[in-house]
């Protein structure tokens, strides 16, 4: 009980003493070093805070703009992809790369392998990766391997996985060649059977449409569904357009 009641002024002066710059007062506590030590010591803790606490702000701020930036060009690029994927020519699949540019594609189309091979290892799918190229855009597909068939359920309801494992594809090729790309990606042939129906749905509405001379608006589709529509329409000879919003987008093709 002496000794603390002994310690206790000490503290209070030694605190006292902390509060004036150091280099004014080196020795305010005398000999007693562990005092000046222990209010030294919490005041170093306080002053440490301080930077603490601003660095963990900025860089909570960092990633929030990081965030804000990711999501702009995230929006940014599924935007312009919609425009790419839903405008493009109808003799876009059959027109050669310059040599310049199928490089490039060859390119895109081995970072997307890579990246897709890593992933099915990761996640312990079976899959064989196919890359081609189509017209100006890179084509990957993933396809049943000898292991094993490929999990339909990356295709998903209505091609949803799909389109997203696509989006993180072309963000991974964008990443390693600091370009935007247009790669189309396929899943156990879901496109390309997904492709020839809607050719077929597409005839049938545009023979509907030169019969009656009236407009003919399809039911919503994804990006990709509504090029392929665009693409026969424009080679019949007529024309078409988007109406509605994501995800209840849709084709109308117009009469002549």
């Amino acid at each position: 009980m002496s000794e603390n009641l002994t310690q206790e002024p000490e503290m209070t002066q030694a605190t006292a003493d902390a509060t004036t710059p150091p280099d004014a007062t080196p020795d305010a506590a005398g000999g007693d070093a562990a005092t000046p030590d222990a209010a030294g010591g919490t005041l170093d803790d306080q002053s440490d805070s301080a930077p603490d606490a601003a660095a963990v702000a900025e860089s909570t701020a960092s990633v929030e703009s990081v965030g804000s930036v990711e999501s702009a060009e995230s929006v940014e690029s599924a935007d312009g992809g919609e425009t790419d994927d839903e405008e493009g020519t109808a003799n876009a699949g059959s027109a050669p790369a310059p040599a310049s540019r199928r490089d490039q594609l060859e390119r895109e189309g081995e970072v997307a392998a890579d990246f897709l091979e890593t992933l099915l290892d990761i996640c312990d799918l079976d899959g064989d990766i196919d890359v081609d190229i189509d017209g100006d855009r890179a084509a990957v597909s993933v396809v049943d391997s000898e292991d094993g068939r490929v999990p339909r359920r990356l295709v998903g309801q209505n091609g949803q996985v799909l389109d997203a494992l696509q989006e993180l594809t072309r963000l991974a090729v964008q990443s390693a060649t600091g370009e935007r790309s247009r790669l189309m990606l396929d899943v156990a042939g879901h496109r390309a059977e997904r492709r020839a129906s809607l050719v077929t749905l597409a005839r049938e509405a545009i023979d509907e449409v030169r019969t009656t001379g009236e407009r003919k608006p399809l039911t919503p589709m994804t990006a990709f569904e509504r090029k392929v529509v665009h693409d026969e329409v424009l080679a019949a000879g007529l024309s078409s357009e988007s109406e509605g919003s994501e995800p209840r987008r849709y084709v109308v093709i117009l009469p002549a």
